[in-house]
């Protein structure tokens, strides 16, 4: 089979973003709102008052300090707490199809592949803002890919799934080249009001592009050495949002119909299962967590990437053993790993290997070993 290549990334950032104490500025605001509203009750016993969140809060329980989304007035509008995104017209370019094309060409532009040489575009995120006519044919009919598209969805880990997919098209001769891009919109879904999440997510699109080696032009490229794929169903991570919601009116508007999760749980199930799986994964490719230069690890929370990035290596990750973006970014889902990677992958030397790795609901996990390749 012939071997794979990462030869380009690309990254498309939302130009607002909202700090930390805008968010809880926000927030509070609401919460003040809504305990005078119930100053009576809550007087009586009736109703426990809402606790206000905080910067300190936020930072130390996750690692973020700001994020950035693709509305910041709708969200920091305690009346609200929704960002505002206009409806287009079908004759119009969709959001998630406006964030892959400036990812995509900056992914492009990289590889020094033009679009016309793609013949594989896969959409790979974790909400989708249409059922159909799927955003990758969106994507291909704006760039002028040729070949066919399809869009896929395994939550946080959809990037590290769609890079398998990608390759695995290329293995076995249906495709070329593969255009792999996650629009994310993580603010669309996120609960604003919420103290125990309303700070976790945020806006991104990244692009990853894989092509059969023999045709590489950009010769410093990442070979993909293995992928690895696990799943296995759990309820602590969920969004029951979807066309059947319509069937019941009833649950229309009711929490569930955004993120929700068992945070505690999570971590607690997941972190361990995550460190199992890459030095299992490893292990299959004859080589151990030492003979890895980096892990691109999904951007969740940072206790998570450190208790993680502990286990495999026996020691306290440094910054550059496991860059960290969340800071920054917040969790944008499944684009966060490739963002770690396309911001922290410049500097290894040819031989080098790494791990980039996703991981969510589902639970799922994925993980890609890669490899510097001589310039």
């Amino acid at each position: 089979m012939p071997d794979v290549v990462i030869s380009g990334t690309g990254l498309y950032t939302p130009s607002e973003s909202i700090s930390n104490d805008e968010l809880v500025e926000a927030f509070n605001n609401w919460v003040d709102q809504e305990n005078d509203l119930n100053r009576e009750a809550i007087a009586a016993g009736e109703v426990e008052p809402l606790a206000k969140s905080s910067s300190e809060f936020i930072e130390k329980a996750s690692g973020i300090v700001s994020r950035y989304v693709v509305n910041r007035d709708g969200v920091l509008d305690p009346q609200r707490m929704i960002p505002r995104i206009p409806d287009r017209s079908n004759d119009q370019m969709s959001i998630q199809c406006e964030m892959a094309i400036h990812a995509a060409r900056g992914a492009l532009a990289q590889a020094q592949v033009d679009a016309t040489e793609v013949d594989m575009v896969i959409v790979a995120c974790s909400n989708l803002q249409r059922a159909y006519p799927a955003i990758a044919v969106e994507i291909q009919h704006y760039l002028g890919c040729d070949g066919y598209g399809y869009d896929m969805n395994v939550a946080c880990s959809s990037a590290t799934f769609g890079i398998k997919a990608a390759a695995d098209a290329i293995q076995s001769g249906s495709a070329k080249r593969v255009l792999m891009v996650n629009p994310e919109i993580c603010s669309g879904h996120l609960n604003f009001r919420d103290r125990d999440s309303h700070f976790i997510f945020g806006d991104a699109c990244t692009a990853v592009l894989l092509e059969r080696e023999d045709l590489v032009r950009r010769k410093d490229g990442y070979k993909v050495v293995g992928c690895h794929l696990w799943t296995q169903f759990s309820n602590n991570i969920r969004n029951n949002f979807g066309f059947l919601n319509r069937g019941d009116e009833e649950g229309v508007g009711k929490l569930d119909k955004l993120f929700i999760q068992n945070g505690r749980r999570v971590f607690k199930e997941v972190c361990p299962q995550v460190a199992k799986h890459i030095a299992g994964h490893l292990e299959s490719l004859e080589l151990t967590a030492s003979d890895m230069s980096r892990l691109w690890l999904h951007q969740a929370n940072l206790n998570m990437n450190q208790l993680v990035a502990r286990k495999l290596l026996g020691r306290e990750p440094t910054a550059q053993d496991a860059p960290v973006i969340l800071n920054e970014y917040a969790n944008t889902s499944s684009a966060g790993s490739i963002i770690a990677f396309h911001k922290h992958s410049l500097d290894l030397n040819a031989g080098d290997k790494g791990v980039i790795c996703s991981f969510g609901a589902g639970y799922s996990i994925g993980s890609v070993v890669v490899e510097r390749q001589q310039g």
